[in-house]
């Protein structure tokens, strides 16, 4: 009796000193680790988000490039860490997709991971050479019916890329046969599409953009359920006939599987702070981006969603990556 009401007390103590630990939280430096190189978009919004985070939080926020493996790396670098919320994770949609595109990514987004928040996403651009005849969606259809496996299209970041599981998942939806060119990143697809090498390809808008406003690429649609703040004329796939048709590039702010409710909430509502501010959400307008706001609940649920999807996807196409 005596063992038992020790063992009850310490059980006690240590459950009344874990929440104070959570809520002075944090009390170091944090860790942001990035899957890409130095100055891309990811790396520039997690510089500006450490940077936020700092004034809300108290404590510096140290970003960390560790790129290699489509973002494998980082994934890997993260869940092997302690669940404290002093390492996390800056990611894109691949994080999720490459779980189920390579047979041993070496971590599983759902049990290894804890869901913070959004940040921003972008939609992609249909666009094709000012060559290939077709001047909308419906026309882009019927040349790629009537000369099936045909039609080539570009895309950046090899197999499973946003730009590639875009434009797999538009064939599925149109019946449609189109012949996918890989490419190891933005600027030699888009050079090549420029030269008229390949016929078409559904980019973001950063390296898209100023082609079509040159007259040097025609835009045919964009690839969101809204119109494009930049190209407002423009219609969405969605609504030309593939009604739900909505993809793109995301990204969001996991950390490692066991951290504690109250460092989560803290580290959530700085997310949801920041992404409320006019100065950040002008300059992710600058970067092309869409500045996006949730709660961890909702990126869970937002993430399982995207496993389910783009399984189907990458199943019915039989794409695979090592």
């Amino acid at each position: 009796m005596r063992r038992a009401r020790l063992l009850f007390l310490t059980f006690g103590i240590l459950l009344a000193a874990f929440p104070a630990g959570a809520q002075n939280y944090p009390t170091k430096p944090i860790r942001l680790v990035v899957p890409y190189p130095p100055g891309g978009p990811t790396d520039l919004v997690g510089r500006l988000y450490a940077t936020k985070m700092l004034d809300i939080l108290g404590q510096p926020v140290v970003v960390e490039n560790r790129s290699g493996a489509n973002g494998n790396i980082a994934s890997q670098l993260v869940a092997k860490t302690p669940g404290d919320g002093y390492t996390l994770l800056l990611h894109s949609s691949s994080f999720v997709i490459n779980s189920i595109l390579y047979k041993a990514p070496g971590y599983h987004p759902l049990t290894e991971f804890t869901p913070i928040g959004q940040v921003f996403d972008y939609k992609l651009i249909v666009v094709v050479h000012p060559s290939f005849d077709v001047h909308s969606l419906k026309e882009l259809v019927a040349a790629a019916k009537a000369k099936p496996g045909e039609i080539t299209y570009a895309s950046a970041g090899g197999a499973g890329a946003p730009t590639h599981l875009s434009v797999e998942m538009f064939k599925q939806m149109a019946g449609i046969d189109l012949v996918h060119v890989p490419y190891q990143g933005g600027a030699p697809a888009v050079n090549d599409l420029l030269g008229g090498h390949v016929m078409m390809m559904f980019n973001n808008p950063t390296q898209t953009l100023p082609y079509v406003k040159a007259g040097k690429l025609r835009a045919l649609a964009v690839t969101g359920l809204k119109r494009s703040e930049q190209l407002p004329e423009l219609p969405t796939v969605a609504e030309l006939g593939y009604p739900g048709f909505d993809v793109g590039t995301w990204f969001a702010i996991w950390g490692p599987a066991g951290i504690p409710p109250a460092v989560v909430a803290k580290l959530s509502d700085a997310l949801l702070k920041i992404a409320a501010m006019k100065d950040v959400r002008e300059q992710l307008a600058t970067y092309g981006l869409n500045g996006v706001a949730g709660t961890p609940a909702e990126l869970d649920a937002f993430q399982r969603a995207e496993l389910e999807r783009w399984g189907k996807v990458i199943h019915a196409a039989n794409i695979t990556a090592e």
